[in-house]
């Protein structure tokens, strides 16, 4: 029963976090009215706080695996949700930006590494499928919570809505919070115990371990750049801004999809395939985007590259774990987000920049498909894992 809890918590934090995140980007309106600020820098607050999260997932992972979640993850739920009480109050630039370098960032850096981690130690069979199943939350988030966010501010106007929203916040995380906690004695599986018995600097400077580094941060530009301009490109193509926009959604949906299976694949064929099932999606969709320039031929794309997408959120938590086992999960995994989340803030970036120069994303598009292809060479040179299903 207790493992279920933890699911639960898991899930809601995951839904409460990065639907709050996406939340924000229904006030840029607001601002820009009230304040005439611009959209980069209302865009660099969430590119910021991404980058802080790579950098807290390190520290979070390492207190989770000392002080286990309920604590971690209690903190940083309430710090979470008095950002967004805190934005109510803005009236400067700054005070935006320290917000969100703060208290955003405090709670998105634990959302993943720790409720990830303890799920992997509480589901050491199919932990694959498991995951992915968690990380449908963040998915359920993004399209339940901005429109109630956008509901709000009609209703209350935006000042006493992120005080709504940021009371909400801190209320259900640490509901979350509470559901969470480590099991008492974690007995690995004999193929693990084998593996898992290495220290923290041991994972850490094995060659397996810096390739998983790697390949994070090869993969990640793509899952930040696609969703970042896909729309806009699909309006430079001649859509509506409204049929530009359903490319998002086809993405989101294809992606929950793609969570799962992903998770199905690992449990039985192990990571290499998984991380393969991820790669080999987007590759075709990156080559296409070179291709064509069909409407309809654009949303199978996203279709397919959706389906990957969701699949790396689900497959890096559970290779951490067939690898090195739970000792030091949640620090091994933290660094290896952290690689991901350097590319991540620089992907959509140098998008923009190749757009402004050329007038075109085809060099932005080729770069992440050769990115894309490097990280799928040295996937297939990662050791084989056995099969944790049931």
């Amino acid at each position: 029963m207790t493992r279920y809890k933890v699911f639960a918590g898991a899930c809601l934090t995951q839904f409460i976090v990065i639907g709050f995140l996406f939340s924000y980007g229904v006030f840029f309106s607001a601002f820009e009215t009230e304040f005439g600020w611009s959209r980069t820098l209302l865009s660099s607050c969430s590119a910021l706080a991404f980058f802080v999260m790579g950098v807290l997932a390190i520290i979070a992972g390492r207190l989770s695996d000392r002080y286990g979640p309920r604590l971690v993850l209690g903190f940083t739920g309430l710090m979470y949700g008095l950002g967004f009480v805190l934005m109510s109050q803005i009236t400067q630039q700054w005070q935006l930006l320290m917000i969100f370098v703060v208290f955003i960032g405090l709670g998105m850096g634990t959302h993943d590494v720790v409720t990830l981690s303890t799920v992997a130690r509480w589901f050491p069979k199919g932990r694959g499928f498991i995951t992915g199943l968690v990380k449908l939350g963040t998915a359920a988030g993004q399209m339940i919570l901005p429109p109630i966010a956008a509901f709000l501010i009609l209703s209350y106007g935006w000042r006493r809505s992120l005080v709504i929203l940021g009371l909400l916040a801190a209320l259900s995380l640490l509901a979350a919070a509470v559901l969470m906690s480590r099991p008492e004695n974690e007995k690995p599986t004999a193929a693990q115990a084998k593996l898992a018995t290495a220290s923290f600097q041991d994972a850490k400077r094995s060659l397996t371990f810096k390739k998983l580094c790697l390949i994070q941060f090869l993969f990640f530009p793509t899952l930040m750049t696609i969703p970042t301009h896909i729309a806009v490109y699909g309006m430079d193509m001649g859509m509506t801004g409204a049929r530009a926009a359903l490319l998002l959604t086809v993405i989101g949906a294809a992606s929950m999809a793609g969570r799962l299976a992903t998770g199905y694949f690992q449990d039985r064929l192990g990571s290499q395939a998984a991380y393969s099932a991820c790669f080999i999606p987007i590759l075709i969709s990156l080559n296409a985007l070179l291709l064509w320039d069909n409407h309809t031929a654009l949303f199978v794309f996203m279709a397919l590259y959706g389906f990957g997408h969701g699949g790396f959120f689900s497959v890096v938590s559970p290779t951490v774990a067939e690898y090195f086992g739970m000792q030091s999960h949640g620090a091994l995994f933290g660094i290896i987000l952290f690689f991901g989340t350097i590319g991540g803030a620089i992907g959509p970036i140098l998008a923009g920049m190749v757009f402004d120069y050329s007038g075109n994303y085809d060099s932005a598009f080729i770069t992440l498909a050769v990115l894309m292809a490097l990280g799928l060479i040295l996937v297939l040179t990662l050791p084989k894992t056995q099969a944790t299903a049931a």
